[in-house]
């Protein structure tokens, strides 16, 4: 029979009960990188994504996956100080609370809300037209991609459900075998020397300095899309000053290089000279065209199945961040208090996840019900605010480490906490630009469609600011509280006991 978890008072919570809390200690440093990674949904990138850029930006396309890397590993660099100081679950809109005050901090949590709700949920429709295109391709039958879109709720709500540790075995086998067979490709082309042989002209700089650069670095940036989701594992990671941090740097390195040398060797396989036109001629074919030429049909059949299970993983990885997004703001009063409510048995904010999971239904079935295409409309229609929601996000998030760290004294370097999140910030603001001046690579809509879409993210910001001036008015003491510390650790070396613990905006 199992045991009941234990319960622990939160008498600083609105509940003033004894109520099950998170399971705490349970998540490593690759327990938290399969997450994010997960997220990223390598496969799918790379078989999805991968292709346009070589065609807007040519053999220098490997490049921009780099560049987009170093600047979020420079990101990570005062994200992660930044880490070891603020305790809060609030992640991303706990750090903006800190440096920027709260009204921007409650902006950011609704913009944090629509991001990551908005990758999720747009997902669904990947998973209904992915799944599809594998039955065609494998087996030549059609099947509907609003059902299998459901049942994809329901085993993801499943999945949130079940504990932590759960997800993260899953997460971890999944992802392990996604990137494996991109690693059997790239094998296979390395192993047979390429079209015309193995060349690294993918990385002179007359293939890279070339018109076609920005796009593919906005194609970049939004690959990484939820990287920085390892802090909102804070309240379950073993010793999270050390976990945390590292999961980042693993996450934003691992994906940084595995894609460049993942496009780099898809191009060696069609050659220099023909890699631009196949992927013109066959985008979506082209590493399925390749891994059959060089490993086996067999190979293009498993890496069909394994996309359904990248977007699975991806699915499952952004419902467990939102659920706890959404756990970390009902326990601050902003949500609705059912939503911090925990499992007594498995420990997960199973509250928050069955709302999640009924707003992408909503959503899903709207589409459906409209005669909406899943992947051309639900996915990229969701996903664009989606992604530049999370974009702002980074973007405030560093602007607010030097603010944070000039307001006490530390211990922490002026690189890590000043020029490192100031260069970030620079970084990011062009990144946001690039992307939003190729908006239309990533929602492949109309002119008036994505003013609409962009529009979205600074509509929810400032309804954000309208909501903190109306909590400050109305409740001030759900203001007062938004983004403070948890109770301080026994540990006397815990770094936020010398930091102040909130602003006074």
């Amino acid at each position: 029979m199992p045991v009941p978890a234990p319960r622990q008072s939160q008498k600083g919570s609105p509940f003033h009960m004894d109520v099950p809390t998170l399971r705490k200690g349970t998540l490593g440093t690759a327990d938290i990188a399969f997450f994010v990674v997960s997220a990223a949904a390598p496969l799918t990138v790379m078989a999805g994504v991968a292709p346009i850029a070589i065609l807007l930006g040519g053999i220098g396309a490997p490049v921009g996956y780099l560049l987009a890397g170093v600047t979020l590993a420079v990101f990570a660099i005062g994200f992660t100080t930044m880490s070891r100081h603020v305790r809060s679950s609030g992640a991303f809109y706990a750090y903006i609370t800190r440096g920027m005050g709260r009204p921007v901090g409650i902006a950011a949590a609704l913009v944090a809300m629509l991001g990551y709700n908005g990758m999720e949920i747009g997902i669904y429709g990947l998973l209904g037209s992915a799944t599809a295109d594998t039955a065609q391709a494998l087996w030549g039958i059609d099947i509907p991609w609003l059902p299998v879109s459901l049942a994809g709720l329901l085993l993801i709500w499943y999945g949130g459900f079940r504990s932590i540790d759960f997800g993260a075995k899953v997460l971890g086998v999944l992802l392990v075998a996604e990137t494996g067979i991109l690693v059997l490709l790239a094998g296979g082309v390395l192993l047979g020397g390429g079209a015309d042989g193995i060349s690294l002209a993918s990385f002179a700089p007359g293939n890279v300095l070339v018109p076609g650069t920005a796009a593919v670095l906005a194609c970049a940036f939004a690959a990484f899309t939820g990287f920085e989701s390892t802090v909102i594992y804070r309240r379950e990671a073993r010793n999270p000053d050390r976990t945390v941090p590292r999961a980042t740097y693993i996450a934003v390195a691992f994906l940084g290089l595995f894609y460049a040398f993942i496009v780099w060797t898809v191009i060696q396989a069609f050659g220099d000279a023909d890699v631009v036109e196949a992927a013109a001629t066959d985008p979506g074919g082209l590493f399925f065209s390749a891994i059959t030429h060089y490993v086996g049909s067999w190979a293009a059949d498993l890496m069909h199945i394994l996309i359904v299970t990248s977007v699975l993983a991806s699915l499952l990885a952004f419902h467990n961040a939102i659920n706890r997004y959404g756990l970390a703001l009902s326990e601050e009063g902003v949500l609705p208090a059912a939503l911090g409510r925990v499992h007594p048995r498995h420990r997960s904010p199973y509250v928050a996840g069955l709302a999640q999971i009924a707003l992408g239904a909503v959503v899903v079935i709207g589409f459906a019900a409209a005669g909406a295409d899943p992947y051309a409309q639900l996915l990229l229609w969701v996903n664009t605010p989606g992604m530049l929601g999370l974009m702002l996000l980074q973007l405030l998030a560093a602007i607010a480490v030097p603010l944070y760290f000039r307001r006490f004294a530390h211990g922490e370097g002026r690189f890590r906490t000043v020029v490192a999140p100031v260069v970030a910030a620079v970084l990011l603001a062009a990144a946001i630009f690039l992307v939003t001046d190729h908006i239309e690579l990533f929602s492949g809509a109309s002119t008036g469609v994505n003013i609409v879409l962009v529009s979205l993210v600074p509509a929810v910001f400032l309804a954000g600011l309208a909501i903190a001036h109306r909590l400050k008015r109305n409740k001030p003491e759900v203001y007062a509280r938004f983004a403070a510390e948890p109770p301080a650790s026994s540990s006397p070396k815990t770094a936020a006991t010398t930091a102040p613990a909130t602003t006074t905006v």
